[in-house]
């Protein structure tokens, strides 16, 4: 068992402990548990499910009797589990562990997830005549051998870089060890003289920022005149082992110097997601300690520099579980994507994991095939020495610390990083909660224009406009309290892409006329995009 699965384990131990020495805790939490099941079995009870809860959207949850009661004593159970944890008196951390270890549990014991207990799935046995069964059947047997027991998300099938994802037009530029540099074809016949870079993070491959046509970043940069440029990390093995923030950090100056001399931009706008995102401030933290203005503007989109109280992230951030994640990585040269993948899965089951199980095996249907999932699903690794260095940055809060942080060679104070920046967070992010990156925010100088999105976490990266559901609240003022701050924020409709297009064209210099062609005598085109880095395995 690792160390974060003992001490979850451990916060429940201590929860039954408590529990123990107070017995009438337990016996209220009993008695106000068979009142509740008494109403349930009268069909008295008001119990329901919370809105948008996918588990009971079928309609024989209410109009059948049984049905309805069997939601509503499940739903009754799951409430007196959960005010047992609230009401037990354990520490805030110990607490929020044994909600999470007893979410899982309820969760996954939800009669949804069973054949008998979902009336979806025995209708689709009917009028399958069983072959959804079997469907099923062959869907589990195919991930108990090729997934390691989890169900799929995905449909990979469905999708191939070049041919349905990553369309925009482009080449690749420069390229080093660390990385590929991709030119965007530009889509106007004027474009702003300032170019744009953008930094995605190294957990994953840079086309989250060029998924389908309609859904793509890069082609709306490109249509309201952006000079767009792209990162494409190579994916390490255990021989880039070594690797870690001064490694990128590097890679992204010899980036930058390729486009600045490509361009004739004196300087570029940095834009960057996640890990990328952290990686853009120990850069811009180092060129600060150089006095050096290459960057003229930065965006940094759902990033946290912190994993603080209100991230589930948190909970597995004890010392004990640093030092055994480090260790298994520094043995294995990298940390593996899907390692990572499951442990964000595990965060929201419903959405990551029982909703599949419920596709794929109950229901007898294939995976869906959505850009995203494969996306997300298409992982890569994290070598060694990155992988620990970020865990010392959350840990210890170091990027956020004057001081606190080297990059090569120069000490990081990210209140001297005075160029303007725009700060995106999605208000039901889980990995990366708002507050924490309203918190990050703080730690820069110079002008901050934050906007909260009313999505999670990638839905807010990827929100196309024209969407009427799209949302995102703004505020000009960036008080001390991210409460105060959503106090006096205002309500915004569709996307925040073109508020931020609008900010943008502000610090992106004049239009000038469109390059006839990519690259330059010096940086010629070597490759067509998505070029080479992303396609390897």
């Amino acid at each position: 068992m690792k160390p974060s699965a003992r001490n979850l384990v451990a916060s429940v131990g201590r929860l039954a402990g408590k529990a123990a020495t107070n017995p009438m805790l337990v016996l209220e939490q009993e008695a106000a548990l068979a009142r509740e099941l008494i109403s349930v079995i009268a069909g008295q009870s008001e119990l329901a499910p919370a809105p948008g809860d996918k588990r009971f959207a079928d309609e024989t949850w209410k109009s059948n009797p049984f049905y309805r009661r069997s939601a509503q004593a499940y739903l009754a159970w799951a409430k007196a589990l959960s005010t047992l944890v609230d009401r037990a008196p354990l520490d805030a951390k110990n607490r929020e562990r044994a909600q999470f270890v007893v979410s899982l549990w309820t969760q996954a014991l939800a009669p949804s997830n069973t054949l008998i207990g979902n009336p979806g799935a025995l209708k689709r046995m009917v009028e399958t005549g069983g072959g959804s069964l079997v469907a099923g059947l062959r869907n589990m047997i195919g991930d108990l051998a090729h997934n390691r027991g989890m169900p799929t998300q995905v449909d990979t099938g469905a999708f191939e870089l070049g041919r349905n994802l990553a369309l925009s037009p482009g080449a690749v530029v420069f390229s080093n060890p660390v990385l590929e540099l991709i030119q965007y074809a530009p889509a106007t016949e004027t474009v702003h003289a300032r170019p744009q870079l953008i930094v995605p993070p190294q957990i994953n491959k840079f086309y989250i920022f060029d998924l389908s046509p309609g859904r793509s970043i890069v082609e709306h940069l490109v249509s309201q005149g952006m000079q767009v440029f792209m990162v494409s990390w190579r994916n390490p093995t255990a021989a880039q082992r070594d690797w870690d923030m001064d490694t990128y950090v590097a890679a992204l100056i010899e980036a930058i110097d390729a486009i600045r001399e490509i361009t004739g931009s004196d300087d570029v706008n940095l834009h960057g997601a996640c890990s990328g995102a952290m990686t853009m401030a120990a850069l811009m933290g180092h060129l600060a300690a150089r006095r050096s203005r290459v960057v003229n503007a930065a965006t940094l989109m759902v990033a946290v520099l912190d994993v603080g109280d209100e991230s589930q992230l948190g909970l597995f951030t004890t010392p004990e579980a640093m030092v055994a994640a480090k260790r298994t990585s520094r043995m294995k040269g990298v940390l593996k994507g899907q390692e990572m993948g499951r442990v964000f899965a595990w965060m929201r089951p419903n959405d990551l994991v029982w909703n599949y199980w419920v596709n794929n095996y109950l229901m007898g249907n294939p995976p869906p095939a959505f850009d995203l999932l494969y996306w997300n699903n298409d992982s890569t690794r994290l070598a060694a020495g990155f992988h620990g260095q970020l865990l010392d940055i959350f840990a210890g809060n170091l990027l956020a610390k004057p001081g606190a942080i080297d990059v090569l060679g120069t000490k990081i104070d990210l209140g001297r990083v005075d160029c303007d920046k725009y700060i995106v967070a999605g208000n039901t992010d889980h990995i990366t909660p708002w507050k924490g990156v309203y918190r990050a925010a703080g730690a820069f100088g110079g002008d901050k224009t934050f906007v909260l999105s009313s999505s999670g976490h990638i839905q807010s990266l990827i929100n196309p406009p024209g969407n009427p559901k799209s949302k995102f609240f703004l505020n000009p003022r960036f008080p001390a309290s991210a409460d105060d701050w959503l106090a006096e924020a205002a309500p915004m409709s569709d996307s925040w892409w073109s508020h931020w297009c609008g900010w943008m064209a502000m610090r992106s210099g004049e239009r000038v006329a469109a390059p006839t062609s990519l690259g330059s005598l010096r940086h010629p085109p070597t490759a067509k995009a998505p070029g080479h880095y992303v396609l390897a395995k």
